[in-house]
């Protein structure tokens, strides 16, 4: 396989090592595929000081894994606010989204990441659609010479400014409130659906798989113009919070600064039919009566109960495997049913599909992994539970984003007995396993710990061949913009940006990543 190096705009003042002979500022160096995925032209370079990614990406290391066709460049995108567009027709503060873009843009970003809501786009009925504020935006960011991701989400957020789910939705939901994740207690997650009603006629005589297919195909039609530019990437919610999974954490919560055994989540009728079926189908009616009896509430430890305990816990006896194994599975066809209506949407655009998975490094240390079993994470005989969820991205060629590439162990993590570092390599043995292709995005914002920066960008300037083909950082809004977080957030993009070359000649500028220009352009994107 052939790489070469390209070169992507980066419109901000640059360290004295960096300048060209002609004494301009180089353009981003990177590498991409010979094979044209988007817009825009591409020529070669030579550049000293990147011979350790040359290598990377041959193919020609042999071993027993499979190993994606080639790697295209490590892309650095900046997420959007979620509530840039919150009536479908407007854009949110418009001028400070367009003076974030340009800050990002002077960084030398290659583009930001749109999230997109059924609520916001689709809210009063399954036939009409209002996509102009998010066309606004797209606009907007084409302007500014910038890609565009897209994240489709079929989720709501507890406690944030996004409806929870279009008002047609909410209404099925009061009519059967079982089509609904359920906990043991009854309670319900009113921000996703149960996967179980999936091929059900369960939304006023339309299954939920038909109503994504006709977002899927509405959004395709309305931004196709966008394709050809600017949308680079289409990334598709699986679940709740965008993420492959069950909603494992508390009703009325979300998954953020969760970091309990959780509980599953099989309790709406749907669940409990299907749970039944198998369980008659494996010889053993009895264990499809229910979930585990056994199990943990939301905030416990895994050894509150004898489920999850590591020595004698009944998640080793053969009905504990029977239950997990069957949890898991119906997590796996859910994200295998909806990529299937996906690619039959998206599979002839120049763009990258991808999906998110959660990152579940609390409690990983436990020989269980409650918190990975609850949110669906499972393999029999203590197996890597993230190998089946790749297998099926990687038969669906789908990039599997991992939204934790800067989580650094600290105290609290120690007393819940998390591993993150272990998780990110079980994670990445997966995906090179099966030959999934991974991509990633932080957990939060950086305020505190600058260390976090210094993860990511070992996880994205690494040799290895798992390096991820883009990362999002999360989120813009007052706090990206403000003066305890921009300017160690533009050293960090110097640092990813620049990488390759010695540090040494970059310290006589070391505050000239940015211009005068950009810093303006911050200081105006703070009313985002």
């Amino acid at each position: 396989m052939e790489s070469v190096l390209t070169t992507q705009h980066a419109a901000a003042r640059w360290p004295r090592g960096l300048r060209t002979e002609a004494g301009n500022a180089p353009a981003r160096v990177g590498f991409a595929r010979t094979t044209e995925l988007r817009g825009g032209g591409r020529r070669d370079l030579s550049a000293a000081g990147l011979g350790r990614f040359l290598g990377y990406a041959t193919g020609d290391h042999k071993n027993n894994n499979l190993e994606v066709d080639d790697v295209g460049p490590v892309r650095l995108f900046v997420g959007l606010p979620s509530d840039t567009v919150m009536d479908g027709s407007t854009v949110n503060s418009a001028r400070g989204v367009a003076a974030g873009l340009k800050a990002v843009k002077l960084l030398g970003a290659d583009g930001v990441e749109l999230p997109v809501f059924w609520s916001v786009a689709q809210p009063e009925s399954p036939d009409r659609f209002c996509w102009d504020g998010y066309k606004a935006v797209a606009d907007m960011a084409r302007a500014e010479g910038l890609s565009l991701r897209v994240t489709l989400h079929f989720h709501g957020s507890p406690g944030g400014n996004v409806p929870l789910l279009p008002v047609w939705v909410t209404t099925a939901a009061a009519d059967d409130p079982d089509i609904l994740f359920t906990d043991r207690s009854g309670g319900r997650h009113e921000d996703c659906l149960s996967f179980a009603v999936d091929e059900l006629p369960v939304l006023h005589g339309k299954s939920p798989l038909q109503c994504y297919e006709a977002f899927f195909r509405s959004f395709a039609d309305a931004f196709q113009d966008f394709f050809d530019s600017t949308i680079t990437d289409v990334t598709v919610g699986l679940g709740p919070n965008g993420e492959l999974r069950y909603p494992s954490y508390p009703p009325g919560s979300d998954a953020r600064g969760f970091t309990g055994v959780g509980e599953f989540q099989c309790y709406d009728k749907y669940m409990l039919a299907q749970l039944r079926k198998h369980a008659e189908e494996s010889g053993n009616a009895l264990w499809g009566l229910s979930g585990p009896h056994d199990t943990p509430r939301y905030h416990e430890s895994p050894d509150s109960g004898n489920f999850f305990k590591d020595n004698g816990g009944s998640w080793q006896s053969p009905y504990g495997d029977f239950f997990q194994s069957w949890y898991a599975g119906q997590l796996v066809g859910h994200g295998d049913r909806v990529l299937v209506v996906a690619n039959g949407v998206f599979g002839d655009k120049p763009a990258e599909l991808s999906a998110k998975v959660p990152f579940m490094h609390w409690w990983h240390g436990a020989r269980s992994r409650p918190a990975e079993a609850a949110a669906g994470f499972y393999k029999s005989n203590q197996k890597n539970g993230y190998s089946p969820v790749a297998k099926m991205f990687a038969r669906h060629g789908c990039t599997m984003i991992v939204p934790g590439m800067d989580v650094c162990m600290n105290k609290q993590h120690r007393i819940t007995g998390s591993s993150p570092d272990q998780l990110l390599v079980q994670i990445k043995n997966a995906c090179r396993r099966h030959g999934a292709r991974i991509a990633g995005e932080n957990a939060s914002l950086v305020l505190t710990h600058t260390s976090s920066f210094s993860r990511i960008r070992s996880n994205l300037l690494t040799a290895e061949r798992t390096r991820p083909s883009h990362f999002t950082y999360q989120r813009m809004g007052a706090d990206f913009f403000s003066p305890e977080h921009w300017p160690p957030f533009m050293e960090f993009v110097r640092s990813v940006v620049c990488g390759e070359w010695d540090e040494d000649e970059l310290a006589d500028e070391e505050h000239d990543m940015a211009s005068t220009s950009a810093n303006a352009n911050a200081r105006e994107a703070q009313a985002v």
